[in-house]
């Protein structure tokens, strides 16, 4: 396979993966609004795939940076690592997708990033070299906010139901569903957008990186064509929608009424956004799974389903270790059947 057929075929699996993205944390962009009947599944897919899309016009590319270029070293980096990445990442989320969990498509991006370059590093130099292929202060970065943006997600969403029920204090709960029931939309919106301008920003940094190293770009700069393209696949993938982790997310974790999912969507999106002005790719599905676990938690501790929750947490832990050991296996089956033997 010539190389450029080879970078053409990694796009299209980036993007594909996009795609996947889009499908798999549709849930985590519709799930409050749909639970609280603001609005239809379909309705709000398209209202969560439109959301996505445009944010493609704002908050630049530093996430996209940060993942192509901050985490791994781009001297252990070919094509075919980033192919291998890929299939890793893919793998697991469609793995956890059929087991209905809400686990992060971004930590499996970047668990299989670093497992196919920790493989060929190993290949080349040995195992005791494989963590070579690290760059370690944006590991401790993305790490570090792994745990604080849900943390964020969670304290704002039980400061924002306190700032509700004071506020409308005279109101019944009745008539302060048919005000959040409107309000809902723009808390949903504002969601979608936070979640579209930072998770399309990481399939961006692996395009970049793949045109990079195979010698397309001289700097690490993303173009225009890959910032549409990545928008317009993770929108795409949005409107597929994603119902298993619907149930999970809407129904499952906590019971939800408009208020909550609006006080959720807006914590979440707040969190979100935070992250993205400083540059780091966080979890859009740890940031809203934390955030209706605060909101449920205002009730009392015991109307989070903690079983589910702690389930969920089980299956975030294992995310980067078992995409990172899919990707190595795939670099291993490429690098073993004579592919990158540079």
């Amino acid at each position: 396979m010539s190389e450029l057929a080879l970078v053409i075929l990694i796009i299209a699996v980036a993007l594909t993966f996009d795609f996947i993205n889009g499908f798999h944390d549709a849930a985590n962009s519709i799930a409050t609004v749909v639970a609280t009947r603001v609005l239809t599944p379909l309705q709000a897919v398209v209202w969560a795939a439109f959301f996505n899309f445009i944010s493609a016009f704002s908050f630049g590319t530093g996430v996209a940076k940060t993942v192509g270029a901050g985490m791994v070293d781009l001297s252990v980096v070919t094509p075919y690592v980033i192919l291998a990445g890929l299939i890793g990442a893919i793998v697991w989320d469609l793995v956890t997708w059929w087991l209905g969990l809400p686990t992060s498509s971004s930590h499996a991006l970047f668990g299989g990033y670093a497992g196919a370059a920790m493989a060929r590093v190993t290949l080349l130099r040995g195992l005791g070299h494989a963590t070579d292929a690290l760059v370690w202060s944006g590991w401790v970065k993305t790490l570090i906010f792994m745990v604080l943006a849900p943390m964020i997600g969670l304290a704002l969403a039980y400061i924002y139901m306190v700032a509700i029920y004071w506020l409308f204090r005279g109101y019944s709960p009745r008539k302060m569903d048919i005000y959040f029931r409107r309000f809902q939309l723009l808390s949903a919106a504002a969601y979608s957008y936070s979640h579209g301008t930072n998770d399309a920003q990481k399939t961006m940094g692996i395009i970049t990186g793949v045109l990079f190293s195979a010698g397309y770009l001289s700097t690490f700069q993303v173009p225009v064509w890959v910032i549409l393209a990545a928008h317009a696949a993770i929108a795409l993938g949005t409107l597929a929608g994603g119902w298993r982790i619907v149930h999970t997310m809407g129904t499952r974790i906590t019971r939800l009424r408009p208020r909550g999912g609006f006080a959720a969507e807006t914590a979440a999106a707040t969190s979100i956004l935070l992250s993205t002005a400083l540059h780091v790719g966080v979890s859009t599905t740890h940031v809203i799974t934390g955030a209706i676990a605060g909101v449920g938690s205002i009730q009392r501790v015991k109307a989070v389903r903690w079983s589910v929750a702690t389930r969920i947490v089980w299956a975030w832990i294992f995310t980067i270790p078992a995409s990172a050991a899919v990707a190595w296996l795939a670099y291993w089956l490429l690098y073993t059947g004579g592919l990158d033997l540079r």
